[in-house]
């Protein structure tokens, strides 16, 4: 699942991971909730929910046990995630334009005058996206629901 393209648009697996890390936020500390539970809650497709929980678990945002008393359960580095860290658990790392990632060198840069702008608008959307917090966000739905 990881890559790094240059779209400018989220894609439907980071799209799909978010709604899933913000749901399972909502759930009290050491609860516990089975794929097709999940998959209902979120609407995500169950086939597509299994790879999705995978890059999330790897990322060790959420844990996931096998057996009658298992299922998928939020730890608290994932309730504490920003947006940024579940999308680039998903898709790898976040970049308008392959001239701002690291550790590459566009050979253009010195006579482009684009260049610098493309690092504003990084910063600005990384900085955005690092705000929003899975805890948070989950928050905002118990008040909504109880409004």
């Amino acid at each position: 699942m990881r890559n790094c393209s240059s779209q400018m648009q989220l894609t439907r697996a980071a799209d799909y991971g978010v709604r899933v890390m913000i749901h399972l936020s909502t759930l009290p500390a050491g609860e516990r909730i089975l794929l097709p539970s999940l998959a209902r809650a979120t609407d995500v497709p169950k086939s597509f929910l299994s790879k999705i929980l995978q890059a999330l678990s790897r990322a060790q945002l959420i844990s996931s046990k096998r057996g009658p008393v298992g299922g998928f359960e939020i730890l608290s580095q994932g309730r504490a995630a920003s947006i940024v860290e579940i999308i680039e658990a998903i898709d790898g790392p976040i970049r308008l334009n392959l001239c701002v990632q690291n550790g590459r060198s566009c050979s253009r840069k010195p006579s482009c005058p684009a260049h610098p702008f493309w690092i504003q608008a990084q910063m600005a959307m990384l900085e955005v996206l690092n705000t929003a917090k899975v805890s948070e966000l989950g928050e905002s739905i118990g008040k909504r629901s109880s409004e």
